[in-house]
């Protein structure tokens, strides 16, 4: 059960009734509320705010003439014949009439002989679902029905019916029962209200009371249109209060790490003046901001908390280099992380070249390094070893630092809050290695001449350009950076999109650019042939490939593949001994061979925005002419035809990420379905924006004024879910 917060008396009435237990309503017993649990529900107030997901309209009966494909509906007719076939699968087939003198066939795939039984010629049915085109005419699949009694009338529903987000042992019906009679319990208006009446006038808030109201129980007038889009005014008075919770939390979020002290890292600049000194070329203007705003937040007692965010190519991993010299010349340790083993290795091999000949001492530790070489590896972070690359494997229990100052996490948003935390926990306790019998490292004093016991500094790296709108309510706890300037040298990248039935010219291109002395990727979006899914493996693809062109060596990578063969796959191809890399998406980030000039996405109509630029990322990055190659199967959507068309008309990262946030939503632009953030019930970063501004003002009057009120406001809206934030 989640804490009550301490209230003012004025609203401790409200607030009681809001956080008592779902098992005060009728029916609620044990085995239910464990299920309402488990989708978070267990208040009333919680199934106040557990908004409905789209609506359907069961106020009418449709003539089945009136029927548009595209359309979801509710009709009513009598089984005019029935047929079960099994041609390629089982199916069940049921032509229903109506007084129009029309028919609808309703389809089903998934029934038992129970169900067949039941569906008798000459059965009244009531069916509510999608209207399609097929083959014979108008048709719904699976659709939601009732059998009625042959002279019997029967009433329709008096509102729109809400559908809400659910789990396994609860329907629909059912959930919305108990958020019918949690509604019986809703507080007055004043007593609800937890945004200040100052602010509500200012920024124009209706009633929450009535917004709730109408969002669960909508009249039969209401315009479906507007709910849909979520631009009903009830809807954004909602999104307005939840997009300022999420606002909030994250700020407060901020202010419990900068409550932390972090070590003030003074270096005198030494390393990073032979460092520079050393690159083949020089850094851009925006590189040189960036690393000096990293540096001066590294000289500062509080923890740096800072998000450098730059398209492809444009030096972030140089910029970390910068600030983790800063930080060992103050004697202090430095963790690097990433998501992917093959990212990992390929920061290892560029920090190992640039500090050895400086003499930092760069240690790997992966989730598959085993044995001797493991300890070995433990044991250097505990005396010598000042920089550590790795993956998630740095925060496992039994990894102990000396000193930790700095924690740099590439690709942020696959990484969870938690994740960012428990990395950043590695400096808190230093020497400290997990509790129990697995410790690993002896346990020493968690303090010395270095300070220890402080949290370490944060620097996140993102390749990924977040739009504007979602930096301002996703990262709220983070500075953040922009490299907004590409090095000078790199080629813009020619981006066409073929169809998959011109698959031999596509192999024709690899041929003619492998004997001008370039390289190729061919990008596959699977490792295994699938019968449920048409993209080609990446293995059916190497071994056609390798019929299709015996003059070229060409390997595979793919994330099942032992490390030692990764690396040798990709050393094979860095030296330019392969002349063709077939590989999964495991190349999207981290990979930089300047002399490859030619993509191949296999399977494009698959991969979102983001993922497709990242991919193309990795040709251009040297001087010559470089084209990426978009491969599609027909027939393609019309969203996926919208996201391949925005890739051939612009390399603007940030263009394409404020795209790919209005096709796709935050969730996926920012992968938070592992974070727990973002998860909004009825806001939408991206047809919301205009909300923002105001939202940022108020939560800073809030912050300042209203503590009491952000902290219950966090509870109603993602409750358990910030818990992190007193890590």
């Amino acid at each position: 059960m989640r804490a009550q917060l301490p209230v003012d008396s004025a609203a401790a009435g409200t607030t009681e009734a809001a956080l008592r237990s779902v098992a005060v309503l009728s029916g609620v017993g044990p085995a239910l509320a464990a299920v309402l649990e488990r989708l978070g529900l267990t208040t009333l107030q919680d199934l106040w705010f557990h908004l409905p997901l789209r609506y359907e309209d069961r106020t009418r009966i449709t003539p089945i003439r009136d029927l548009r494909p595209g359309d979801s509906a509710q009709v009513e007719g009598v089984i005019e014949a029935i047929e079960k076939g099994f041609r390629y699968r089982p199916q069940l087939r049921v032509a229903i009439g109506d007084a129009s003198r029309q028919t609808l066939l309703l389809r089903f795939f998934h029934f038992n002989n129970a169900q067949v039984n039941q569906l008798a010629v000459g059965t009244r049915l009531r069916c509510y679902g999608e209207v399609r085109h097929g083959v014979q005419g108008l048709e719904m699949v699976h659709p939601q029905y009732q059998r009625l009694a042959a002279d019997a009338a029967s009433g329709v529903e008096e509102r729109l019916t809400p559908v809400y987000p659910t789990t396994e042992g609860l329907g629909q019906k059912r959930l919305a029962g108990l958020i019918e009679r949690a509604l019986g319990q809703l507080p007055a208006d004043e007593m609800l209200e937890l945004i200040p009446g100052k602010l509500r006038k200012v920024h124009k808030l209706s009633s929450l009371r009535a917004a709730l109201l109408y969002v669960h129980r909508p009249p039969p007038d209401a315009d479906l249109a507007s709910l849909a889009l979520g631009a009903h005014p009830a809807q954004q008075r909602l999104a307005f209060e939840e997009l300022l919770t999420q606002h909030l939390s994250l700020k407060r979020l901020r202010q419990r790490l900068r409550a932390h002290t972090a070590p003030a890292l003074h270096g005198d600049g030494g390393l990073r003046t032979r460092f520079l000194a050393a690159l083949p070329f020089a850094l851009t203007r925006a590189q040189q901001r960036v690393a000096t705003e990293a540096v001066r937040d590294l000289a500062q007692p509080q923890p740096m908390l800072r998000l450098i965010q730059g398209d492809v190519g444009s030096g972030k991993t140089v910029v970390a280099a910068i600030a983790a010299l800063a930080a060992v010349e103050s004697g202090y340790q430095v963790a690097l992380m990433a998501p992917t083993e093959l990212l990992a290795e390929q920061h290892f091999r560029n920090f190992q070249r640039w500090m050895t000949p400086l003499g930092v001492d760069v240690v790997w530790l992966a989730g598959k390094l085993k044995g001797k070489a493991r300890t070995a590896a433990l044991a250097a972070l505990a005396k010598s070893a000042q920089i550590a690359i790795g993956t998630h494997a740095l925060m496992q229990e039994g990894v102990a630092f000396r000193h930790l100052g700095l924690v740099v996490i590439d690709e942020q948003h696959r990484f969870g809050v938690h994740q960012r935390l428990a990395l950043r926990d590695k400096g808190r306790a230093p020497h400290q290695a997990a509790r129990g019998r697995d410790t690993e490292v002896e346990r020493q004093p968690t303090t010395d001449a270095f300070g220890l016991g402080r949290v370490p500094h944060q620097l996140v790296l993102t390749a990924t350009p977040i739009p504007r709108t979602l930096a301002m309510t996703a990262y709220a706890d983070l500075d953040v950076s922009v490299l907004d300037e590409l090095p000078p040298g790199r080629t813009p990248v020619t981006t066409v999109a073929i169809a998959n039935a011109r698959r031999a010219e596509v192999v024709e291109r690899i041929r003619a650019a492998c004997a001008g002395g370039r390289q190729a990727y061919w990008v596959c979006t699977l490792i295994e042939e699938s019968e449920q899914l048409q993209a080609q493996a990446a293995e059916a693809v190497h071994a056609e490939l390798i019929a299709a062109l015996p003059g070229l060596r060409i390997d595979i990578i793919h994330g099942r593949m032992k490390p030692v063969a990764k690396q040798a796959a990709m050393a094979q191809f860095e030296s330019g001994a392969t002349a063709l890399l077939v590989a999964t998406t495991v190349i999207e980030v981290g990979v930089d061979v300047p002399n490859a000039s030619l993509m191949i996405v296999e399977n494009a109509e698959r991969l979102g925005l983001a993922q497709l630029h990242q991919l193309r990322g990795r040709v251009g990055r040297g001087s010559a002419a470089s084209s990426c190659v978009l491969l599609y199967q027909m027939p393609l959507s019309a969203l996926a035809r919208q996201r391949l068309d925005v890739l051939r008309e612009t390399n603007d990262g940030f263009r394409i990420a404020e795209k790919d946030l209005e096709l796709r939503g935050p969730g996926e632009v920012l992968g938070t379905r592992q974070t727990g953030q973002l998860a909004l019930r009825i806001a939408d970063l991206a047809r919301d924006a205009h909300l923002l501004p105001a939202v940022q003002r108020a939560g800073a009057l809030m912050l300042r004024d209203h503590p009491d009120l952000v902290e219950r406001l966090i509870v109603r809206w993602i409750g358990q879910a910030t818990n992190y934030a007193g890590a």
